[in-house]
């Protein structure tokens, strides 16, 4: 007897049709947004309406006891551009930021290179060190300035008439008193920005300077080819900031010198006649003018900085 299996063809598995999403309540589509609202919110209060408002305050001779405010128009700005101070503002705040800003980075580059070095010992102590000019008290950083630079008394005096030098009086001529002002703001930022540097030296792949070793380059090529086109995106990061900062200068130069930059205003910066125009002469109008003028020049420094950095990424 033959037996014959009937073997029924294997059924597929019942395809289950996808789930539909559960459509979102209301507070998972708002709760993303509740958790970034309060920068928005923080930043319009204390950025945009200050920024708008200081731009519509340019518009009127505004007087701060006056109930009524005078629209006036771009009247502001067109005495803003006959100010010889408001150009001598422009010129001390760009070449207080030269002489200051470029020195200073490669100051910071140098100190980050030597605390990146293998054999330097408590490299903790030297990096918390860098941190001190940071911490410490603008004002007191431009008291111990003032004395060192006093023309009559003070080390640097000393110096001077021990070397059988005249006396400087530091504060009465341009340069020296840029040059001061300069030194102050190296001696503040310096630190900061090699830390930064050191940061990013840290973070190059030990590979390529073990290559640079076996192809026999010294410490300075492998600096030159190695280390520099590696940070470079820190180094862009740092022109920027530091060009942003350079363009603010303010309690340096009022502290060295007066609320008028000096005898001359060869100490008298941008943010010093903004302050000078809007709490000495109350003309909160002409203020707010300087004031966007500013920001429009840190606008396009800064535009000028982004269009350098593709071109050298691209490079």
């Amino acid at each position: 007897m033959t037996t014959t299996s009937t073997s029924s063809p294997p059924v597929p598995a019942a395809i289950t049709p996808p789930r539909g999403r559960r459509p979102k309540r209301l507070g998972e589509k708002l709760g993303p947004y509740a958790y970034i609202a309060p920068f928005f919110i923080m930043f319009g209060i204390f950025g945009l309406f200050p920024l708008v408002f200081t731009g519509w305050v340019s518009l009127h001779d505004w007087q701060p006891l006056a109930t009524e405010q005078t629209f006036i128009g771009l009247e502001n700005y067109r005495v803003m551009l006959e100010d010889p101070r408001f150009w001598k503002a422009i010129g001390n705040t760009f070449s207080i930021f030269l002489m200051s800003t470029i020195p200073g980075l490669v100051l910071s580059l140098i100190i980050a290179s030597v605390l990146n070095n293998r054999s330097l010992r408590v490299k903790t102590f030297w990096r918390m060190a860098l941190l001190l000019p940071n911490i410490t008290p603008l004002v007191t950083t431009t008291i111990v300035f003032g004395a060192v630079f006093a023309r009559d008394y003070g080390p640097l005096a000393w110096v001077l008439d021990l070397l059988g030098l005249p006396a400087i009086a530091w504060d009465s001529h341009p340069f020296t008193t840029q040059l001061v002002i300069s030194l102050m703001v190296i001696w503040r930022w310096t630190g900061f920005n090699a830390l930064i540097f050191l940061a990013a030296m840290q973070a190059v792949p030990a590979s390529l300077y073990e290559s640079a070793e076996i192809d026999g380059a010294d410490r300075w090529q492998t600096f030159v080819h190695v280390t520099l086109p590696s940070i470079r995106p820190t180094i862009l990061f740092s022109v920027v900031t530091s060009t942003v900062g350079g363009m603010q200068i303010f309690t340096e130069a009022l502290l060295f010198t007066d609320p008028m930059g000096g005898n001359n205003g060869q100490g008298l910066t941008m943010t010093l006649l903004v302050y000078g125009q809007a709490f000495n002469s109350f003309h909160f109008g002409y203020a707010s003018a300087i004031a966007i003028a500013l920001l429009l020049i840190v606008l396009v420094i800064a535009g000028i900085n982004f269009l350098l950095a593709r071109l050298v990424r691209s490079a």
